[in-house]
C-alpha cells in the first residue's frame, strides 16, 4: 500500500540523497518524531514538531515553501504529510526509509578510520606519551541459555522474563523459541523493561534471542500514557469488526496511531476470500471449513437470519454512502493503521500466515500490551 499512495499522486517522497540538496534558507527540513528520539540524533538543519502536536503547530509553515517530512521509518512520516495536505500544503515530502536509512547509509559513508588501527601502538618516538586511565578489572560475563522451543505465546515471553531473574546486570541470556510472534513480542519486552535486544536470529523456524539485562530501574512515579489507541479485536462479527475499523480510522484522522490486535474469531477478519493452498492437519482443516473465510463471509450478531441480515445491513451501507468493511479495512492500512494477528491463536485455530492478507503482522501478548502501554485507551471488541 506505500508503493500505491506514491504511485496514486496521494503522497510525494524524496530519498537520503537528495537530503544533501535541500536549500534550508527556503524549505523546511521538519522532524516529527519525539522530542526524546530528536535528542538521540537528527538530520542537521531539521525543525522538531512531534506528529501528536503537528496540527496545533500548522500556523507556524508557510504555504508556499517545500516542507520535507521525516520520521524514524516512514509511517509517521506519512501520516504528517497527509495531515499537512489535507490542510492545504501542496508542496510536501516524505523521507522513504525515514532517519533510520538516512543515518544507516550517511553513517557508513561519513565513517572514518581511527588512527593507528592497525598493529600495535608506538611508545617510542618524540610525540607526548598520552595518559592512559587504569580500573578495577570488569567481571567476566555470565551467560545463560534457555529453550523455549515448542512454547506458544506467552511461554516464550514468561521464560524469557523467568530467565532475566536470574542474571546480574550486564549479564547474557540466550533463548531460543519457535513460536513466530516471540520476534516482536521480544524487542517489545525489551523495550518495555529496560533490558537490550543485541541480536535476533531467525533460522529454520527458530528464532534466537541474545538479551542483555539492564540496570535495575529507580521507583518512579507511574508516567502518563501516550495517546495511541488500542483495539483488540476478539468478535468475528460484522456489525462489531465495522465499529472496530471506524473508530480506528477516526482515531488516525486525529492523528492518532493506532494497533488493531485481532485474536479468536476476529481473525477471520483477516482471512483472503480466496482459498489457499497450505498444509493443514485434519482438525486445522475442519476449523478452516467452519469459520468464515474473510470479511465478505461475516454474519451479524443479532439478527443474521442466516446471511440475510448481514446482506441486508451491506444494502443500506451502500443506499447511505457508508463505507463498506472492505473499504473501511482498506482505508485502515492506508493510513498506516497497525495489524497485528494473534501468533498463539492462529495456531489453535490452524489460521497459516499465507492465508492472511497482506499488511498483516504476526505478534503475541507483548505486542498488544506493548501498544496498550502507549494508549490512552483500549477498547475490547
Amino acid at each position: 500500500f506505500t508503493a500505491a499512495n506514491v504511485l496514486r499522486g496521494d503522497t510525494a517522497v524524496f530519498h537520503y540523497h537528495d537530503v544533501a540538496d535541500i536549500n534550508l534558507d527556503k524549505d523546511w527540513l521538519i522532524d516529527v518524531r519525539t522530542p526524546e528520539e530528536y535528542a538521540l540524533g537528527t538530520i542537521s538543519g531539521a525543525v522538531n514538531m512531534p506528529l501528536d502536536s503537528l496540527r496545533a503547530r500548522l500556523a507556524e509553515l508557510p504555504t508556499d515553501r517545500n516542507l520535507y517530512v521525516f520520521c524514524q521509518v516512514g509511517l509517521r512520516g506519512y501520516l504528517a504529510s497527509r495531515i499537512l495536505q489535507q490542510k492545504g500544503f501542496t508542496k510536501v515530502y516524505n523521507l522513504s526509509g525515514g532517519y533510520k536509512l538516512f543515518n544507516t547509509v550517511m553513517l557508513d559513508q561519513s565513517a572514518e578510520i581511527p588512527f593507528n588501527c592497525y598493529g600495535e601502538p608506538a611508545v617510542e618516538g618524540e610525540g607526548e606519551k598520552l595518559a592512559v586511565a587504569t580500573a578495577e578489572p570488569a567481571r567476566s560475563v555470565r551467560t545463560i541459555q534457555i529453550d523455549a522451543t515448542g512454547l506458544q505465546c506467552p511461554g516464550p515471553i514468561l521464560k524469557l522474563a523467568e530467565g532475566i531473574k536470574q542474571i546480574d546486570s550486564g549479564d547474557e541470556l540466550i533463548i531460543k523459541a519457535t513460536d513466530p510472534g516471540f520476534a516482536t513480542d521480544a524487542v517489545v519486552w525489551c523495550e518495555r523493561t529496560g533490558h537490550k535486544l543485541d541480536e535476533m536470529v531467525a533460522k529454520s523456524g527458530t528464532y534466537t534471542a541474545k538479551v542483555r539485562k539492564g540496570q535495575p530501574k529507580a521507583p518512579v512515579l507511574a508516567a502518563a500514557p501516550g495517546d495511541d489507541k488500542n483495539i483488540i479485536v476478539f468478535s468475528g462479527e460484522l456489525d462489531k469488526a465495522i465499529a472496530a475499523f471506524i473508530i480506528a480510522n477516526g482515531a488516525a484522522s486525529m492523528g492518532r496511531r493506532v494497533t488493531l490486535f485481532f485474536t479468536f474469531w476476529g481473525l477471520n477478519i483477516l482471512r483472503k476470500s480466496e482459498q489457499v493452498k497450505v498444509k493443514k492437519g485434519f482438525i486445522e482443516k475442519m476449523f478452516g471449513l467452519m469459520m468464515p473465510r474473510g470479511s465478505r463471509r461475516l454474519g451479524l450478531s443479532n439478527l443474521n437470519m442466516g446471511g440475510m441480515g448481514a446482506k441486508m445491513i451491506r444494502g443500506v451501507m451502500k443506499s447511505k454512502n457508508v463505507s463498506s468493511l472492505e473499504e473501511l479495512l482498506q482505508i485502515a492500512l492506508q493510513n498506516g493503521i497497525r495489524l497485528v494477528a494473534c501468533q498463539m491463536t492462529m495456531e489453535i485455530m490452524g489460521i497459516k500466515a499465507e492465508e492472511l492478507i497482506d499488511g498483516v503482522e504476526l505478534g503475541g501478548v507483548a505486542t498488544m500490551l506493548g501498544a496498550a502501554e502507549q494508549s490512552d485507551m483500549s477498547l475490547f471488541i
